[in-house]
């Protein structure tokens, strides 16, 4: 596994051609993150509100079929759901010198290398709301030297060995939602004493992420850990009491593997 993204603020590429065929959440989110860096980009109408918002917010993105797309792109992104990017990816003009790039990690490899047949360079990643601002963890398989050049700047790239490693990464960004409601649980029993809700939350979100390096590598989030683990202090106290959770947690990503064909025995060599 590759870890990679400079500190600048500007990616430094050359403006692309870009094209997104879908455009739900996440194509807004990464449109966003592209803005003011002079890219071309085309966006399909599957979601004409979104799509014309995005029109309207951002120089440079235009509304075009898909047909229009993806012969009018350098790089398309695939950001459909993978039932149904089966009936509107096929037939659409791919070139063999396009560059794919799929958020769609339901869709294998492999299916993706016939739907977008003539094109080879093709890469899975799992943007998250987050690119929209920077800061974004991008796990891609495989290498793509163009979501680096594009995010890699404002987001950290992770290139990965195997479909089975995205997958695992995939389920591990399901702990978003209950971290969340862990704090918002935190912040809701502090309002409970001071009678103050915006307060709370703002002080449990702000106290976490003092805690949380920038870029986290190997041993830093277990070194934060230590430093919270006076013994009978408030932190050490509650960590015993809520240990249990982590059991729980792990039964709960466990719970993916047939979902996401994550294989215990065989991770990495997917």
């Amino acid at each position: 596994m590759t870890l990679s993204a400079q500190d600048t603020a500007s990616t430094g590429t050359h403006p692309m051609r870009l094209g997104f065929i879908g455009t739900g959440d996440i194509t807004r989110a990464m449109v966003r993150g592209l803005a003011g860096q002079g890219h071309q980009i085309l966006i399909s109408p599957r979601n004409a509100t979104i799509a014309a918002a995005l029109a309207a917010e951002i120089p440079g993105v235009s509304i075009a079929s898909n047909e229009e797309v993806v012969a009018g792109s350098d790089v398309v992104f695939l950001c459909l759901l993978a039932r149904v990017a089966v009936d509107v990816v096929p037939g659409l003009p791919f070139r063999t010198d396009h560059r794919v790039i799929s958020v769609m990690v339901d869709a294998p490899l492999d299916k993706l290398r016939h739907l977008c047949a003539p094109a080879t360079d093709i890469a899975l990643t799992i943007p998250l709301p987050p690119i929209a601002k920077g800061g974004c963890p991008l796990p891609v398989y495989p290498a793509s030297p163009t979501l680096e050049a594009l995010f890699g700047a404002r987001n950290p790239v992770i290139t990965l060995e195997s479909e089975t490693a995205l997958a695992a990464h995939l389920a591990v960004s399901g702990i978003s939602a209950t971290m969340l409601d862990q704090l918002l649980t935190a912040a809701g029993w502090l309002a409970g004493h001071t009678g103050d809700p915006a307060s709370a939350e703002a002080y449990v979100a702000a106290m976490i992420r003092a805690y949380l390096p920038e870029r986290a590598t190997g041993g830093e989030l277990a070194g934060a850990l230590r430093n919270l683990s006076t013994e009978g202090g408030v932190n050490a106290t509650l960590r015993a009491a809520m240990a249990r959770a982590k059991a729980d947690m792990v039964k709960g990503l466990d719970g993916f593997s047939a979902r996401l064909g994550l294989d215990k025995t065989a991770q990495g060599k997917g």
